[in-house]
């Protein structure tokens, strides 16, 4: 049931691209820079349908990792969170795609503001998740501390959901301040806790080792 209501949404983001795509302009905003002023243009093809086929893409290669992972016996025992990750990266595209058709077609958007947000919520999602995934090999904090033993896998999921949940709030605290600082608190967040995250793996594994 899950998978058809994402075939449906992805249905969905092909056909809102058909219907706007003869009214889009020659060139089709594409992205931003940490001033929230756009600096990059792409064909009103690629406009249209460049993150719907991203999202596709993605969809097609999250169907295939639960079979292809050397530890694919371990995927039933995070069907749900692994299924809400999907939904989380399908509906972060289909906001962008949302706002680039938007600004092409004239309307005024707070780009950097609802970018910030659908990360720093992105990121809490992923946080929130991050404990109860089972050791894989394709999905988490893969570091080769991490892949090396499920016990430090454990542990450092356990905590980098605590630092990722940490990084997502302090993305939405910093999203509403004026560009460029915006940016800059988002980023020190979120790589802050995606490096605490994995120097964390290194301590824990080495502290096995030792033990």
């Amino acid at each position: 049931m899950t998978d058809w209501a994402m075939i449906f949404l992805l249905l969905v983001i092909f056909i809102v691209g058909a219907f706007v795509y003869p009214d889009l302009p020659t060139r089709v905003p594409f992205h931003w820079n940490i001033r929230g002023e756009v600096d990059g243009y792409t064909t009103p093809f690629w406009g249209a349908f460049g993150l719907p086929l991203l999202a596709l893409a993605i969809y097609i290669l999250m169907g295939l990792l639960p079979r292809i992972d050397p530890k694919k016996e371990n995927y039933p025992r995070f069907r749900g969170p692994y299924q809400l990750i999907r939904w989380g990266i399908t509906l972060f595209l289909l906001l962008l795609q949302t706002l680039i058709l938007m600004v092409s077609l004239g309307r005024q958007v707070n780009i950097p503001l609802l970018v910030q947000l659908g990360i720093s919520l992105l990121f809490i999602l992923f946080g929130g998740i991050m404990p109860r995934l089972a050791f894989n090999y394709f999905v988490g904090i893969r570091t080769p501390w991490t892949l090396a033993d499920e016990e430090v896998w454990t542990k450092t999921h356990q905590m980098a959901g605590k630092l990722w949940v940490g990084g997502g709030i302090g993305g939405l605290a910093t999203a509403f301040l004026p560009p460029p600082g915006n940016f800059i608190g988002l980023m020190v967040f979120v790589i802050g806790a995606s490096l605490v995250s994995v120097v964390y793996s290194y301590l824990v594994y080495r502290e096995r080792i030792r033990s």
